[in-house]
């Protein structure tokens, strides 16, 4: 996630990274040289083709602008349910400290571990990548054997929830605690269960392909075409204008592209390192153990 300051307008004007520009500036390049080729050639005489009515731009550029908000918005509430889950994980975390406090030391110091384990196992799980050893070893408190185990398991996070619970029924056989406060604390292993359902959801069910190939096709088509109906009224002004509408429709349409796939690490994706990390340093600091570095901005980007 790009963090900046948005109070600069200067900032805000001329910024580079995390900005759509860099991956539309190819496509945008060859429709703006297009664009003055053929202004260019029809301003001097060289070439004759007939004007495209501008009403037909028009209706057509409204109907564009709607379908492109419309995937955006769908895209954007992916990229923001993505953020409530997470959001809801962190909370998750906080009641699982508080309610075990009843638990043994012993006991409650390994669900604390288990429910870091289970974010490190969810983050990686959504972004296709195995954990890291390193890490594990030193806020879950796992052996290498056990991070092995880990990474070759179908389905980590959903096995780590199971070794929350079996700590808590074996709690409640032992009479730690009673059937009631079982149900209280296991109501969060509960909800953790639904915020990777949730996250599993969004990570497997994109918007539909033949939809966004569409879109993407008929937004191409505008801006190649859009030169054949503003050169007759800009000239040689034509190549300016149409690169500012194709950045506006190519920069939607990759926006849209960015944010429909919240978890991954490009620069728009959602900072599931940094939301990990404060997971691990406010359960750790719970527990009183060493407590990690929080996670810096590289570069204006929080992963």
């Amino acid at each position: 996630m790009i963090i900046r300051d948005k109070s600069n307008i200067f900032n805000l004007l001329f910024s580079w990274r995390g900005t759509i520009l860099p991956k539309v500036l190819p496509s945008l390049a060859v429709v703006m040289l297009a664009s003055a080729v053929t202004a260019t050639l029809t301003y001097y005489g060289m070439l004759h083709v007939p004007q495209v009515p501008a009403i037909g731009f028009t209706i057509f550029g409204v109907i564009l602008s709607i379908f492109l908000g419309f995937r955006n918005n769908a895209c954007y509430d992916r990229w923001w349910e993505g953020r409530k889950l997470w959001g809801a994980l962190i909370a998750n975390a906080r009641h699982m400290d508080r309610d075990t406090r009843v638990l043994s030391h012993a006991r409650r110091e390994r669900v604390i571990h288990h429910v870091i384990v289970f974010a490190n196992m969810l983050r990686d799980r959504l972004r296709h990548q195995t954990a890291n050893p390193t890490q594990l070893l030193e806020t879950g408190r796992l052996n290498e054997h056990a991070v092995e185990r880990l990474n070759q398991h179908l389905n980590a996070p959903q096995y780590t929830l199971g070794l929350i619970q079996w700590e808590l029924m074996q709690a409640l056989k032992d009479g730690e605690i009673s059937d009631i406060l079982y149900q209280q604390v296991n109501s969060h292993v509960v909800d953790m269960g639904n915020v990777q359902a949730g996250c599993d959801r969004i990570a497997s069910t994109p918007l539909p392909f033949s939809y966004s190939v569409l879109l993407n096709r008929t937004v191409y088509c505008f801006c190649f075409l859009l030169p054949f109906s503003l050169e007759s009224i800009l000239g040689l002004w034509t190549p300016l204008f149409v690169g500012i509408l194709a950045y506006l429709f190519l920069g939607l349409d990759m926006l849209s592209a960015e944010l429909e796939e919240p978890f991954g690490t490009q620069d728009n994706d959602l900072p599931l390192d940094s939301i990990v990390r404060l997971i691990e340093r406010e359960l750790l600091s719970s527990l009183g153990k060493p407590i990690p570095a929080p996670i810096q901005v590289d570069n204006h980007n929080l992963l």
